[in-house]
């Protein structure tokens, strides 16, 4: 049988417990409310915490990545467009050499055909020496860089392009003519031939180390993707069980107070035992 104390009131004991655990899940649940977040720091759940804190270092280390790999297809992009500018010019450079094979030319025509020659041979070495970006140049005479974009978020992964040089002395052109001074030959023209065969392999590679690059960064935004979502299942509160929560523990703490009221009211009907 429950004792009847002025000292002792174990029902507000009871009730003023509930209404404490009540106010801290309620906090708990306006916390989650506001930002959104279920664990928001390691005293929420440590472990859980952790494991979030590093799959989003690891999705943002990703944006270095993604930058690298973006610098690399700019760089490459560049290079190609060059490129076909050099195809166009060797294709205009071989009509004007097959021209100047006509044994019947006149000096005169000679010189003009020889002059558009040079002309376009120059207009090359132009295209070449500026198809840079951000510095590196890919078919520049010489070596003046290469690609290695970064593969992976521990930087120790590269996708590589390698520097092709399509310049008027570099090997690819080594065996094309200067000038048209004298009258082509058969072998002059074959090595045109072989001289566009060359670049065009080498816009082949290189639209080739493109494309890795190109699928490599489709990679790299999915992968970027699905940590971030990992996280999100992770720390995120869904806010529809948050909402129902609140309303819940609404209704709980008004009938906490409530309890706490009537406990506290108890020890004064003690009185009516004195007549008072």
């Amino acid at each position: 049988m429950p004792q009847n104390s002025i000292n002792t009131n174990v029902g507000a004991m009871i009730a003023l417990q509930s209404l404490n655990t009540i106010n801290r899940d309620l906090a708990t649940t306006l916390r989650r409310i506001a930002t959104g977040l279920k664990i928001s720091s390691p005293k929420d759940n440590p472990a859980v915490w952790a494991t979030a804190k590093m799959q989003a270092a690891e999705a943002k280390s990703l944006d270095a990545v993604r930058a690298s790999l973006q610098r690399g297809q700019s760089t490459v992009d560049v290079a190609l467009a060059a490129g076909d500018t050099v195809t166009d010019l060797l294709d205009q450079m071989k009509q004007k050499m097959l021209a100047a094979s006509d044994p019947s030319l006149t000096t005169a025509s000679r010189k003009l055909l020889n002059d558009d020659y040079v002309s376009l041979r120059k207009q090359i070495d132009r295209a070449v020496e500026n198809a840079s970006f951000n510095g590196v140049n890919l078919i520049s005479a010489g070596n003046t860089g290469n690609i290695r974009a970064l593969a992976n978020a521990k930087a120790d992964q590269t996708i590589d392009v390698d520097h092709v040089d399509l310049s008027t002395g570099g090997a690819a052109l080594a065996g094309m003519r200067a000038d048209l001074l004298t009258a082509p030959s058969s072998t002059d023209i074959k090595a045109m031939d072989t001289a566009m065969q060359n670049v065009t392999s080498a816009l082949s590679r290189l639209g080739t180390q493109a494309n890795g690059l190109d699928t490599h960064l489709t990679f790299i935004d999915k992968l970027q993707d699905t940590l971030e979502a990992s996280v999100g299942r992770l720390i995120d509160a869904d806010m529809a069980q948050e909402a129902t929560r609140l309303q819940a523990l609404q209704i709980k703490q008004q009938l906490a107070i409530k309890s706490l009221s009537i406990a506290n009211a108890a020890p004064s009907y003690i009185l009516k035992l004195f007549g008072g």
